[in-house]
Parts: C-alpha cells; structure tokens; sequence
C-alpha cells in the first residue's frame, strides 16, 4: 500500500507540472516541483523493487528527471519566450547538467571496473605495496550518477521565480557537476595500475606465502549464506595451526567481519587452480555444498572435509554430494547414523567426530526473568519441496498470536532463518505478519498504563525481533526459557543447553514416525499444524529432562575431552598423516 502511495504520488506531480507551465501558474510550478522531488527522494529509499517497476514501464529515473526539465523549459518559454536569451541559456545549460553527468558516469564506471577486475582482494594481510587508493565517497562512485541529478532543482525550481534565476540555476548546476565529475579523475588514475593482473597476483602471493597457511577455509555463496561461514571463524582461530579463509564471491568479506584470520577473494577458477601461495596448506575445510568447491577440490594436494554449516536432520546433513570429499566431519554419533542410514556413499572410516566448538558458550540457565521467554526460530523453505521443513507458511503466524494471548503472558524473541523467503515469496509474506503482530503488542503495550509492582501486576514484557546478525542465535538462547523451531540445527545446538524445546511437525507424520526420521527431536514436544501440543509444551510439566541431556551426548559426543580440542586434534591427525 505504501509503494502504491508513493508512486502515485510521484506520477501524479507531472500532469500538475505540465499544466502550471502552459497555463503559466509559477508559484504552482515550484511548490509541485518541489513536492516532486521530496516524493522523488522518497521513491529511492523505498523498497528496491518501487525504482526497478518504473523502469520496466519505461518511467526510469532519467525520463523522470528530464519530463521535469521540458516542464521547466516550458514554463520559461511562456513566461519569456523563446526568443530570449536567457531560455536558450537555460536549454543549454541542462543539456550541459546531462553532458556532465554522462562524463561523471563514464569514469564511476571506470572506476568500479578497475576495482572489479582485480584478481585478487584480501583481508587482513599487508598489501599495501598496490597503494590501493581510498575510495571516494559514495555519491561520487555511483556509476549511476543519480544524485547528479537533483542538481537540476536549482533551474527547475528557479524557472518559477523567472528566467534568470533558472538560466542561473541551470550554470551553477553545471558548474558543481563538473567539479563532481573531476574531483574523480584522481581516483581513477591512481586505481589504474590495479588492471595489471600480474604484477597483483604477485604481491598477494608474496604476503600469503609470508603467512605460510596451514588449514583453509573455503566458501562460496550468496551473502544471505555468510553466517554458514561465519560460525567457524571464532574456531579457526584458536586452533593449533595457521588458518586463511578463501571467498570467491566479490564483497563477500564485507559479511564475515570481526575475524583476524587472513581473507582471500579469488573470483577466477583459473586463478584461484593456479594460485601457488597457498600450496603450504595440506587441509581445506568446506561448510556448504555448492558448484563451486569443486575448483578447490581438484587441487590434489589438499586433503578436504566437509564441516556442514549445522549439524541437524535435514537432508542437507547426509547429501550424497558429500562422498567427493576425503573426510566428513560431524559433531558426534548422530552425524555418523545419519550417514550410516542414508547409505549415500559416504565411508564410514572417513566420517570423524569433532564436536561443535561453536556451543561452548551455551548456557544452561534461564535469564532468570519473572516470565519465561520463548524464541521461535523457523527454518527457511529450502531448496526444493523435498527439503520443506518450514513452520513459518503453514502455522507461523498463528502461533506467535497463540503465544502473544497465552496467560501468564510470556516473551516471545523471533528470528527467522537468513534465508527465508529465497525461494517462496509465501513465507516472506507470513514473516511480515508475525513482525506486525509483534510491533502491534509492543504498540498496545507502550499506550497502556505501567504496571504497579505494588499491585503484585507482571512487568512489562518487551519482544523481540531478530532479522540481523545481531543478536546472535546463541545468545538467543541465553536469553530464552524454551525453543519452538523447525527440523533444522536450531534445534540440535539448542540442546546445548538442555532447555525445553519443541518441534513443529510440518509433514503432519504421526510422532513415532516423526521421531525416528528426526532423531533430534526425541527430548522435545511436538506441535501439530492445528496447534497441537502447543498448550501442553508451554503449561505442562517438564518430564524430558533427563531424555534432553542423553540426546545431547548423542549429538555432540562426550563431553571430555571438550569440542575444541577434539576439533584441534583431528586437524593435527590429518598433518600427522601427511
């Protein structure tokens, strides 16, 4: 509804605009104008997809600026005629602002050519021998030159005042597009020597060999996926041995900050086959199966393992994909059942027990709040129909209503997979729903009166909703008294904790086939489509206690030596062996 306000809003100035011209009405013309372009500003800021759907019905955002130009060559035109010289000054000079604009394109382009042919970018290590310039601020960069365009306000708004002051307008924009355009010239000629492939390879390979990388991290993927990686940083840096992490999607280190390790982005499959430096490395460590490990995979003197970004009963867990490494590596003997089950290819001797070192700061005591607090973690849709496991499309909504009317009232803290709504839009839809049923509580609550402690009345509750990386899944933990979530590892790291949890039966599977196809929610209550269990897993008595903290050795094996280590040892193993 918003979007559809703002494009009307925005269409609807022309046909005033276009009317104070001919009439002429100045003082219309410039309070239009000037709505015009607030609304303009407005449309930029909104969701993408509100500039993408004008460009498709040919309204982008040049014509948008050019109509308004015409309007006010009109208005000119009929206040002072054509013959005057300072409309032909005005028509010059906004042909000018585009003449401008097209040079200040030109070299953004340049620019962000020079920047994304580099065949190596890093992270953490010392390049400073390419004299990498400092980039411009953003509103020179944009290859787009969009702001550039808003200088055309000084001649559109001036032709209400009268000729001069928008022949005026028109030079002085002009004039500061062009400084524009040329306070660029200098990063562009200092970004140039970039462009020599070579000479780039060679001062990267230099500082990594310096490094001498023993293990590597590698991944590739789309930005929503960065937390697969991300998890693992904290681990690689406290193991025994030199670890460097390769990317191969440019920006890509922009979403894995606040690790020291060393970074490298390597976009080429021929560069990154043909990338010597790293041949100290004997280990290479994968967390998701996607295409593009195999330009990795094919060097052969790298012994490879598959980490998984989780360790959960999802298909993803035992992909057959997984046989093309040397090694699988899971938390602990319900890794290596699932393998075992899914005869996907995977020998039994190549899967090796490592823990989870991510969960070490799980605790497992409440926040200790006078209400419980539940997080609700939906899973995403996944890849295929085969990979559904969602609440979030089929129930979500109903049950955070469900929880936000329970009596006693308790907190809710919802956080949504990364990923949700990367294949169905339907689940994008029902995220939007729980977020404005949240938003609507803490609304209603903030215009009720404060309780009275003297009363004996519950605190105020605030929820919470969690779209970011911040704060943390595990911290999400910390902070709940009980888990509602999907077949996904969520629910496996939870256990961690030995807290309480539930699992949303999507598939409508009856329970004992439910729990021996999802080994993990064995300790957990679960609830039907229709709500089912919901009420019994939030007022009834805990009797899985005891059942949680079986399963969690079952899932992360023994508890000493701690993860860490036995992470650490089976990196030692693979360079005892090499």
């Amino acid at each position: 509804m918003r979007r559809l306000i703002v494009i009307a809003a925005l269409l609807g100035c022309y046909p005033t605009l276009l009317w104070s011209a001919l009439w002429p009405a100045p003082v219309v013309f410039g309070a239009v104008a000037a709505l015009s372009y607030a609304v303009e500003y407005a449309a930029s800021r909104a969701a993408r997809p509100l500039p993408e759907l004008l460009g498709r019905v040919h309204l982008g955002v040049t014509l948008r600026f050019a109509a308004r130009e015409t309007m006010a060559l009109l208005l000119v035109a009929r206040m002072a005629g054509v013959d005057s010289p300072w409309f032909v000054a005005l028509a010059s000079g906004i042909f000018a602002i585009h003449v401008v604009r097209a040079g200040h394109t030109a070299l953004a382009l340049r620019l962000k050519g020079t920047l994304s042919r580099m065949p190596v970018t890093t992270r953490n290590l010392d390049v400073s021998a390419l004299r990498i310039p400092k980039m411009p601020p953003p509103f020179l960069r944009d290859s787009r030159s969009v702001r550039f365009l808003y200088l055309d306000a000084l001649p559109v708004v001036g032709a209400a005042v009268g000729a001069v002051p928008a022949a005026i307008g028109a030079g002085l924009a002009v004039l500061l597009g062009t400084a524009g355009a040329l306070a660029l010239i200098p990063y562009v000629r200092r970004a140039t020597p970039l462009t020599d492939k070579a000479r780039v390879l060679a001062v990267v390979g230099e500082q990594v060999e310096k490094y001498r990388p023993e293990v590597i991290l590698y991944f590739s993927g789309a930005t929503a996926a960065a937390y697969q990686a991300r998890m693992w940083l904290p681990t690689l840096e406290r193991i025994g041995r030199r670890a460097i992490v390769v990317l191969r999607e440019r920006g890509m280190a922009n979403h894995l900050d606040g690790t020291t390790l060393p970074m490298l982005c390597i976009p080429s499959a021929a560069d990154l086959m043909s990338f010597r430096a790293l041949s100290s490395a004997k280990l290479c460590l994968y967390v998701s199966n996607v295409g593009r490990n195999v330009h990795m995979l094919r060097i052969p003197t790298l012994r490879s393992a598959f980490l998984n970004h989780g360790d959960s009963d999802k298909e993803a867990s035992f992909n057959p994909f997984s046989r093309v490494y040397d090694e699988v590596w899971v938390a602990g003997p319900a890794g290596r059942d699932r393998y075992r089950r899914a005869r996907v290819g995977v020998r039994d001797e190549n899967i090796h027990e490592v823990g989870r070192p991510q969960l070490e700061g799980i605790s497992t005591e409440g926040p200790g709040l006078p209400y419980r607090t539940v997080l609700y973690a939906p899973t995403w849709e996944g890849w295929n129909d085969d990979l559904f496991h969602t609440s979030l499309i089929t129930m979500g909504p109903r049950l955070v209503r469900a929880l936000l009317d329970h009596r006693p009232r308790v907190r809710v803290i919802y956080k949504p997979h990364p990923l949700t709504g990367h294949r169905d839009r339907s689940a994008i839809r029902a995220h939007r729903k729980i977020v404005a049923m949240i938003e609507a509580a803490e609304l209603a609550k903030s215009k009720a009166r404060h309780p009275s402690r003297a009363t004996g009345e519950t605190p105020r509750i605030e929820h919470l909703i969690v779209t970011g990386p911040e704060p943390h899944l595990y911290d999400c933990f910390n902070q709940c008294d009980l888990l509602i979530s999907d077949i996904s590892s969520v629910v496996a790291d939870f256990l961690a904790s030995e807290k309480p949890y539930a699992v949303t039966n999507v598939a409508g599977l009856e329970e004992r086939a439910f729990h021996e196809r999802y080994p993990s929610t064995e300790a957990g209550v679960l609830i039907g489509e229709d709500l089912a269990g919901l009420a019994e897993f939030l007022d009834g008595e805990d009797t899985l206690a005891r059942a949680r903290i079986k399963l969690r050795s079952h899932l992360f094996g023994a508890e000493y030596p701690d993860a860490l280590t036995r992470f650490d040892a089976a990196v030692e193993r693979v360079f005892a062996g090499s």
